[in-house]
């Protein structure tokens, strides 16, 4: 295969074949296919896009790459979630406990935080001991002992997203929507599912700024997963202000916990029981919430298309709560902390606590959460790059939320940070909350399913 021929295909509007897909991704791996050609396909499905027959393709050859998890026939359905990323965005921790307890099993393969959003990873990495390098045979050992596992991606799973990914960085070709899709799906399929669920944030602190884009978005990964056999739905969120009250990692655990307790913040646990509605009535043998494959179609989260199935919807939300009020969930979180060799009575060390005072008095008007994931940057709980040190005792607590009415020397967050970079922390806080007269009209959080 000529790889010049194939991109200039694309750039005319050409389709690419499977085949011609698949050519070019394996000689891309085994290193037959020099960077400066990959970067020119790249570029031109930035600039041209796909269809979603090609994306499907794409995302196909990128899983075949590598190793894939195989489960043994009758096992419990396994599932998982997937965030484009937010701050604040600590849902896994807990959701992948309350699945566990509920007939299915959640193999989770995680990342890390790059940039202004946080990664699981790298919170459980505040959890002393607690190892998130397992083997493909270490995780298989934690799903069957425990039900639920949270790792990072091994060498051997999808090295094409993971030679790709890095050639997006520097090519400026992050944004584009068929590679994202490739990227997270060809990682989440290789779990060998059988239903995954994708929260698609929107807003200031989210990847994708507008619902448009959010949607389109939502659509391209429900539809990749659908026609690859796996099913898939997802929820469009709001991202314009951090969700939870702790954005960091070690008070970030502690949040998540607090979930597992019964005493989490409410939009908290709204997304998280969401989430795992969607997962149980996946794999519901009478009802399916992907009526048509590969056609990603959006409804409101109220309305006909949920009303016909609103038994299986209140049941499987007894369910998870169910999991909190009796302990269940905490106690299966403990299991799989101590199984991936962390110890989660152990203490978890938080920088000393500051407080940002309002300067003024009004409504919280706006929120400039991906500012806030800036200053937990600034306070080294974030990376500017990979291989930056991380240090997990640092974050903070937001004390106010959009529309609140505050007064003038009112607290608005407690910062945690060390002297040296406190005042940073507390400069870029301060300057991410805007405060009006008036109070701001606001949107649901939870908008849209698209399935």
């Amino acid at each position: 295969m000529n790889p010049v021929r194939t991109i200039t295909r694309k750039r005319d509007g050409g389709e690419i074949s499977a085949h011609e897909i698949g050519a070019f991704i394996g000689g891309y791996v085994s290193g037959e296919i020099p960077d400066y050609q990959m970067s020119a396909l790249a570029m031109a499905i930035y600039l041209r896009g796909m269809s979603a027959d090609e994306t499907a393709a794409l995302t196909d050859h990128m899983l075949a790459s590598g190793a894939t998890f195989d489960w043994t026939a009758g096992d419990l359905p396994k599932v998982d979630k997937h965030s484009t990323g937010g701050i604040g965005d600590k849902v896994s921790l807990p959701l992948a406990a309350m699945l566990a307890c509920c007939d299915v099993q959640v193999p989770m393969i995680s990342g890390r935080g790059l940039g202004s959003t946080g990664g699981t990873l790298d919170k459980l990495d505040s959890i002393p001991g607690f190892r998130t390098d397992l083997g493909m045979d270490e995780m298989r050992e934690v799903i069957h002992r425990v039900g639920c596992v949270i790792s990072g991606a091994t060498p051997d799973l999808v090295p094409a997203d993971r030679k790709l990914y890095a050639l997006r960085d520097v090519t400026a070709t992050v944004p584009s929507i068929p590679l994202i899709t490739a990227s997270i799906m060809s990682k989440k399929l290789a779990e060998g599912l059988d239903a995954l669920v994708l929260d698609v944030k929107f807003g200031s602190g989210a990847f994708m700024k507008s619902v448009d884009a959010a949607r389109m978005l939502a659509k391209s990964l429900v539809d990749t997963g659908q026609r690859m056999g796996v099913a898939t739905t997802a929820l469009l969120t709001d991202m314009n202000q951090p969700l939870g009250r702790m954005v960091g990692n070690a008070v970030e655990v502690n949040e998540a916990i607090a979930v597992l307790e019964g005493r989490g913040p409410d939009d908290l646990m709204e997304v998280t029981l969401a989430l795992g509605v969607e997962l149980l009535v996946s794999v519901e043998d009478d009802f399916s919430p992907t009526p048509a494959r590969g056609e990603g179609q959006a409804a409101p989260l109220q309305g006909p298309a949920r009303g016909e199935a609103s038994s299986a919807i209140d049941s499987a939300r007894q369910q998870l709560q169910k999991t909190i009020s009796s302990g269940a969930a905490r106690e299966r979180f403990s299991q799989m902390v101590s199984a991936q060799g962390g110890d989660l009575d152990a203490r978890r060390i938080v920088a000393p606590a500051s407080e940002v005072i309002s300067i003024r008095a009004g409504h919280v008007a706006e929120i400039d959460a991906e500012r806030l994931g800036e200053a937990v940057i600034a306070m080294r709980g974030g990376r500017r790059q990979l291989g930056d040190p991380l240090d997990y005792s640092t974050g903070f607590e937001m004390l106010v939320r959009l529309g609140d009415q505050v007064d003038m020397g009112q607290p608005l967050a407690r910062v945690f940070a060390p002297d040296d970079v406190a005042y940073a922390g507390r400069e870029k806080l301060q300057a991410s909350i805007c405060l009006s007269d008036e109070p701001p009209q606001l949107g649901p959080l939870l908008l849209d399913r698209i399935y």
